[in-house]
């Protein structure tokens, strides 16, 4: 009898983990895919991100090369307001 209660929550969990993997590793809700390029304290990075919007896609890409050209927070703010050197659109333009 605990055998039905069971099956459908196993049922279940593999449901929402396979949202989750779609979603996270297929790209489900990624529409905007940009490659940007920043020029910071005398070096250049390169970095793409996807995400939803657009806006998400460009501060997400910023973070990911902030993160690898600043050294502390206030650097980090600076590097976030730089303007790109490149903005390259690879999908949902």
């Amino acid at each position: 009898m605990k055998k039905k209660p069971v099956l459908v929550a196993i049922l279940l969990a593999a449901v929402v983990l396979g949202f989750i993997f779609y979603t996270t590793f297929a790209g489900g809700n990624s529409r905007y895919r940009v490659e940007i390029c920043i020029a910071f304290n005398g070096q250049t990075e390169c970095r793409t991100a996807r995400a939803a919007t657009r806006v998400d896609a460009l501060r997400t890409a910023t973070d990911n090369v902030c993160a690898t050209l600043a050294s502390g927070q206030s650097e980090l703010e600076r590097c976030r307001n730089t303007r790109p050197t490149k903005e390259n659109w690879l999908s949902g333009q």
